[in-house]
C-alpha cells in the first residue's frame, strides 16, 4: 500500500489511527491545523506532519501533490469533525455554517483531491458521518445536517470513481469517549442518557473506530465501496430497550 493522509491526525480518533497504522509499518502524512498537536503525535509515531487550511480545497490538493514526490498516495482519510448539540432555533447561522464547513466541506475537499491524485492508482477515501445522520435525535439539526450530506457525497462519488478504482466509504460512529465529546460523557446526566440511547448499553471507543478505518484501508477489503458502516451500539437503527 502507498503512502496514507490523515486528515485531523491530532484528534483522537486520527491518532489513534495513525499509532495503528504506523506500527504496522505504514507510511503517513498527518494533516491537521494545529502544528503543536500535530507536532505531538508526529513523535509518537514517527510520521512526518503538515499544517493545512481547509478554508478552500485547493491547498490539500496542492500539499498532496508535492508529498506525492517522496512516495504516491493511496489513501485519504479525513478524521476532521465538530458536535454541535443545539436546536435550530438557538443555532446561528454562523454556528450552522460552522458546521457544514468542518464537517461536510473538508470531505468535499478530501474526496476532490482524491479524485485527481488517485485516478492511476485507486485508492481509498474514508469519510466519517454519524448516526445523529440516520435517525432523528433531538438537538442535532446542525451536525445531522452536515454529516447526512457527507454520506450523499460519498455515495454519489463512489459511483463516480468507482471506474477509476477509486473506494470511498463512510464510518458512522455513535457517541464515542473522545476529546471532543468528553463534556458529555463526563457529565453523569448525560452520559447516562446517552448510553441508554444506544441498544448495546454501553458507549465506544476509539479504538473501534480506528479499527474498522483499518480493516477499510486494506487491499484485502477492495470489494467494499459505497458503504456507510455504523460503529454505533446500534443507534442508528436499532431502538433501545427501555
Amino acid at each position: 500500500m502507498g503512502r496514507i493522509a490523515i486528515l485531523g491526525a491530532s484528534g483522537t480518533i486520527g491518532s489513534v489511527l495513525a499509532g495503528r497504522l504506523a506500527g504496522q509499518g505504514q507510511s503517513l502524512l498527518l494533516l491537521g491545523r494545529s502544528a503543536e498537536k500535530l507536532a505531538a503525535v508526529s513523535a509518537a509515531t514517527g510520521q512526518p506532519s503538515q499544517v493545512v487550511d481547509l478554508q478552500s480545497s485547493q491547498p490539500l490538493e496542492d500539499i498532496l501533490r508535492a508529498a506525492s514526490a517522496e512516495g504516491p498516495f493511496t489513501a485519504i482519510v479525513n478524521c476532521i469533525g465538530s458536535v454541535l448539540l443545539k436546536p435550530a432555533h438557538s443555532t446561528t447561522d454562523e454556528e450552522f455554517r460552522r458546521v457544514v464547513e468542518t464537517n461536510l466541506f473538508t470531505s468535499f475537499a478530501a474526496v476532490r483531491a482524491g479524485g485527481k491524485l488517485l485516478r492511476e492508482s485507486g485508492g481509498s477515501i474514508i469519510l466519517f458521518a454519524s448516526a445523529a445522520a440516520e435517525i432523528g435525535i433531538q438537538n442535532h439539526e446542525a451536525i445531522a445536517a452536515a454529516k447526512a450530506g457527507v454520506i450523499g457525497l460519498a455515495r454519489s462519488a463512489a459511483a463516480t470513481y468507482a471506474p477509476s478504482n477509486i473506494r470511498i466509504n463512510v464510518i458512522s460512529p455513535g457517541l464515542i469517549r473522545t476529546e471532543m465529546t468528553r463534556r458529555i460523557w463526563e457529565n453523569p446526566a448525560a452520559a447516562s442518557a446517552s448510553t441508554a440511547m444506544h441498544a448495546l448499553g454501553r458507549l465506544g471507543s476509539p479504538e473501534q473506530v480506528a479499527s474498522l478505518a483499518e480493516w477499510l484501508l486494506s487491499p484485502e477489503n477492495d470489494f467494499v465501496t459505497g458503504q456507510v458502516i455504523g460503529v454505533d451500539g446500534g443507534l442508528g437503527h436499532l431502538l433501545a430497550r427501555r
